[in-house]
This record gives structure tokens, sequence and C-alpha cells, in this order.
């Protein structure tokens, strides 16, 4: 039972990447490579403030803040100084990973001793758990799972009514033509600095959670999880099909979770760790490639 709550609380926590590369790739159609280096950052952030005594709440947001900052910078590089947008990514995420080891101090920090969202989220569901009839250590990863739920909850609901509101529409104008959005004197530079902001911050918001889940912050932990993201938005794709915004950001939620539980069921039927990374790559190149051939024999 606690295997299976662990995976759907990392699985939501990670769906915050996948809300993060939906809104980069498929609203502005940006390939953002600095999803690796925010994630990272995020992490990193919370980390150093979780070990100065900083309240984790404080500590997540400034984490977000600094995914934030990471991503307005690769935005500006491309938008304003007309760096290729993979090329502007890969530029910011290589200098993430020397801003997090200086910012860390050493490569791994673990956060035994720090009070973190994980603890606090324990502390006030995880008595309400036990009434319920389930034991301390099953309540304890129970009341993990709540917070993670109501972050992605939170977050799916303000993209989603932001994304509806005048400038949220005029930025998913403007990612998805942005000649249009040009010819009705819409910035669209700015637009993509906002909105790059906007992902990679949530982006380093799971960065910080995941990193407060397993008690450790790691400079190299972010590896892949532009993969992962994409990963989860193509598989929720192919789970829901053509949906409009909120059920999309909700398949993105759900493919992260679904990637999850496939991660570790291979994993439990004796899957190599070393082929862990190829299998994702299948997954990702099923996810894409399954929903086509459907069509195609619908359609014949």
């Amino acid at each position: 039972m606690i295997t299976l709550l662990s995976t759907w609380t990392f699985g939501i926590a990670l769906a915050l990447v996948a809300l993060g590369v939906y809104v980069s790739y498929k609203l502005f159609s940006f390939p953002d490579i600095t999803t690796d280096g925010s994630f990272t950052l995020g992490a990193v952030v919370a980390a150093v403030l979780l070990t100065k005594g900083v309240d984790p709440f404080v500590a997540t947001a400034a984490g977000m803040g600094a995914g934030a900052a990471a991503g307005s910078v690769t935005a500006i590089l491309h938008a304003f100084l007309g760096v290729e947008r993979l090329l502007s990514g890969i530029l910011v995420s290589t200098a993430l990973a020397s801003v997090s080891l200086v910012s860390l101090g050493r490569s791994n920090v673990p956060l035994s001793g720090t009070t973190t969202l994980f603890d606090k989220a324990e502390a006030a569901c995880g008595p309400a758990f036990i009434r319920l009839g389930m034991e301390e250590a099953v309540a304890g990863e129970a009341a993990r799972l709540a917070l993670v739920v109501v972050f992605a909850a939170g977050a799916i609901m303000a993209l989603y009514l932001f994304f509806l509101t005048q400038l949220g529409t005029a930025m998913r104008a403007g990612g998805d033509t942005p000649s249009m959005a040009r010819a009705l004197g819409r910035n669209t530079g700015l637009m993509t600095v906002a909105g790059l902001a906007l992902a990679n911050s949530l982006t380093a918001a799971s960065g910080a959670l995941v990193a407060q889940y397993q008690g450790f912050t790691d400079v190299q932990m972010g590896i892949g999880m532009v993969v992962w993201g994409m990963a989860s938005v193509f598989l929720g794709a192919a789970l829901v099909g053509p949906v409009r915004l909120g059920a999309a950001l909700i398949a993105a939620a759900a493919g992260s979770v679904t990637f999850r539980l496939l991660v570790a069921s291979a994993l439990r039927a004796g899957l190599d760790p070393d082929w862990l990374k190829a299998a994702t790559a299948v997954v990702v190149l099923a996810a894409l490639v399954a929903p086509r051939f459907l069509a195609r024999r619908q359609a014949t």
C-alpha cells in the first residue's frame, strides 16, 4: 500500500513538470531545455533555505521564483537577442548546472533535521487518516499524497483560469500564431518571457517538492526532466485525444502519474535500471506514434 501511495505521490509531484512543459511546448511551441536546469535550481534554492531554518512555504516559493528567472533568461536570449530556441535553453541549462553547484556548496545535501512541507502535511492530516483506520506509516504517506494533490490541482486551476483571461488568451494566441499577434500590436517577445517564466516556475516547484519528499537535494537530479515532461504530455494526449484546455492540463498531469506507474511496474517486473532511459524513450515514441497509427486505421 505504501509503495503504491509513494508512486502516486512522486508521479503527481512530477506532474508540475508536465504542466510546465505543456505551457512551453504546446502553448508556445518552444522546446525548452531549461526544464532540466530549473528543476534542479528549484530544489537547490529550497534546500539551501530549508537548511537555514526558513519556512518551507517560503523556501518553495523562492525556488519557484528562481525557476521563473531562469525561464525568463531563456526567453530573453531567444526573443530579444535572436538566439535559437533550443540553443538558448541549452545555454541557460548549462549555466544553471554551475549556479546550482555553487549555491548548494557540494553535490548532495540531505534535508534531515529540517522541517519540510511534507512534515507539516503529515502533522496536519496524519491524525485524520489514522482515525479513518489507516496504520501510522500509511497515514503519513496518504498525508504526503494529499499535499501534492492540492499543489497539482491548484496549479491546474490557476493555469486554466489565467489562460481564460484576456492576457492569457493573448499569450496563447501569440504562442500559436506569432505573426497574427504582432499584426494586432502584441509584444510577442514579452509574452514569450512571461510564458517561459510561468512554465519554469512550475518545473522549479516540482523540484522543490521532490527534494523535500525524498529528503535530499542533488545537483544532478534534474537530468532527463524535459524527457519526463514530454513523455507525460504526449502520454496524456494519447490517453484522451484532442480536448480543450482544461482537460488537456488534467491529461498532462494524468500522463505523469501513468508514466510513473509504468516505470514502477517495469522495475518491479525486473527491468534493469540501466535500461530505464531507453524504456522512457520507447514510451515517448509509442505515445507519439500510436495516435497517428490508430487514426489511419480508423480512416481506412
